[in-house]
């Protein structure tokens, strides 16, 4: 069977919801590096999508509604149920300390501390200021699998 993938671009994009998305968004990208696509407010001002960049990876993001729609009441935020997660971004960096010390310094907690793998790669999982998982390292998967 053919991939339904399309072609030359990031197929998987996390999605996510924020309490706070337009202050996630201006963290996100101030302490990670991500750079705005594209964000579009709702008239409450609130943000109905947003799409940040990294590399040739995105994701998806908006804001938690009182009124959700179908997909968003699939949606838990971490601090509904414990400071738990199903499932984290992992990030694809060429300086994990660099990283790392910028996280640190913004306020990210630091759940795993930056360390270097037994299978030759460097990095460390964080959670944002809503508690969201994120893992950055320089093992890329794709060089290694070449």
């Amino acid at each position: 069977m053919a991939s339904p993938a399309l072609p030359g671009r990031a197929c998987v994009i996390p999605c996510m919801r924020y309490r706070d998305a337009l202050a996630a968004i201006d963290w996100l990208c101030t302490t990670f590096g991500f750079e705005r696509h594209a964000v579009h407010l709702d008239d409450k001002g609130q943000v109905a999508h947003a799409q940040l960049v990294f590399g040739n990876g995105m994701v998806m993001l908006g804001s938690v509604s009182d009124e959700p729609t179908p997909w968003g009441r699939l949606i838990r935020q971490p601090d509904d149920i414990g400071g738990a997660e199903t499932q984290s971004a992992f990030l694809v960096v060429s300086d994990p300390d660099e990283v790392y010390a910028r996280a640190k310094a913004a306020g990210a907690k630091i759940l795993l501390e930056i360390k270097d793998e037994d299978y030759g790669a460097r990095g460390f999982t964080c959670a944002d200021p809503e508690g969201h998982i994120w893992n950055f390292g320089n093992y890329d998967p794709w060089a290694s699998a070449a």
